[in-house]
Formats: structure tokens, C-alpha cells, sequence
């Protein structure tokens, strides 16, 4: 590599662990034609009781924490460092049974159950779309309670899917439940047709054209 093929590195998404060390996660783009992509680099920041070596200890929810940073940089090399266009989602297959979706600077993680050959690292494609249901009706749900001057605290959405029992596969029911304990009930009402009519909701009610094209 030639000093000139290396651009200054961007900048890291840190964290710091339980245990107190501090991990960033980054890019180095490079400008060289060797060097179609960047590099994704980790400092795992060395502390004083580092000698030779340095390893990290992590908890569950921090080791997913930092599999979410890799792969949000990981696209972002591979895209160039260019963020995805609004309306648009790349899907990137991320080892194993699991895929990276990266939705403009975000990336998030799909994986499969242990019992499908899966890692059951991260939620199945099904499972976020349930959840986009539930997450859009809560968005609403707080929306309204903002605009009338309502507390969002406690408020709580729960999704139960079930799968159809017959072909194809798909999602058969869903029952979505909506909690938000202080609203009067002379607005209970209003705040279910407002929560009742989010865009995925809206979405799901009238379905929209998808076509799947090999290119």
C-alpha cells in the first residue's frame, strides 16, 4: 500500500464495555485502484494491564452491539461510503444463515433458529415484519399521545403472529396489542384509530404490487 492509496480513516462508532474497554468501530477507504474497497477496522483499546496482547470480554447484548457496528461498516465500505437512498434497502449475506439489511446508514441483522441451521443471532426475516407492524403502531400510538399533551410512559406494544397452516408460507394472523396506561377514556378511542391506521397497517390492508427479478 502507498502512502497516497490511504485516506484518513472515517469515523468510528464507539462502545464501551461492562468490563470498561472501549471499542471502536471504523473504515479505512482507500483511493488506490489495488484497493476497490476500503478496510473495516476494530481498536479495541488497549488499557494498562494490556501486555502483550489484548482480548475482549464481552456480554451477549454488547458481542450484538459490536456484530451491528462490523456490519453497518462493512456496508458502508462496499457501498463506497455512500448512504442508500431513501426507499431503498440492500440485503447482503452475512455468513452462515444470516443476512445484513442495510437501510441508508443503518444496518440491521436477520439470522435463522439453531434448529433451521441458523445461529439465532439476530431476529428471522418474519419476525421483523412482524415487528415493523408493532413498531409503527407504537410510533403512531406516541405521536398522538405527544400532540395531546399525554404521557408516552408505559406505553407498550405487543404482536402475536402465527403462521398460515396451509401453502404458501406465510404470516396467517397477527394480534397486536396496545398499552398506554394514563390515557383518559374519552381518548381511548381516538388514540386506537389513530394507532389502527399506521402505514404498515395501512400497507397490510392494501397490499402493494412486489415483483422479485433476477438481475
Amino acid at each position: 500500500m502507498n502512502a497516497h492509496d490511504q485516506a484518513a480513516p472515517a469515523a468510528h462508532r464507539r462502545m464501551t464495555t461492562a468490563c470498561g474497554r472501549e471499542i471502536g468501530v471504523g473504515r479505512l477507504p482507500f483511493t488506490g485502484p489495488e484497493h476497490p474497497h476500503g478496510r473495516v477496522t476494530l481498536d479495541v483499546g488497549l488499557r494498562s494491564y494490556d501486555h502483550e496482547d489484548a482480548w475482549l470480554s464481552l456480554t451477549p447484548a454488547e458481542s450484538r452491539r459490536l456484530a451491528e457496528s462490523l456490519l453497518a461498516q462493512a456496508a458502508a465500505v462496499e457501498r463506497d461510503g455512500q448512504e442508500a437512498a431513501p426507499g431503498r434497502v440492500e440485503v447482503t449475506h452475512a455468513g452462515g444463515e444470516a443476512y445484513a439489511i442495510a437501510v441508508r446508514q443503518h444496518t440491521l441483522l436477520a439470522d435463522q433458529p439453531a434448529d433451521v441451521d441458523g445461529d439465532d443471532g439476530a431476529a428471522t426475516p418474519t419476525e421483523l415484519f412482524v415487528a415493523s407492524l408493532a413498531a409503527c403502531v407504537a410510533f403512531y400510538a406516541g405521536r398522538y399521545l405527544r400532540r395531546h399533551d399525554l404521557p408516552r410512559d408505559g406505553l407498550r406494544v405487543t404482536a402475536e403472529f402465527a403462521m398460515a397452516a396451509d401453502r404458501p408460507a406465510r404470516v396467517g394472523e397477527i394480534r397486536v396489542r396496545l398499552s398506554a396506561p394514563g390515557v383518559p377514556e374519552q381518548r381511548r378511542a381516538a388514540l386506537l384509530a389513530v394507532a389502527s391506521h399506521c402505514t404498515v397497517h395501512n400497507t397490510l390492508q392494501q397490499p402493494p404490487e412486489v415483483t422479485v427479478e433476477l438481475v
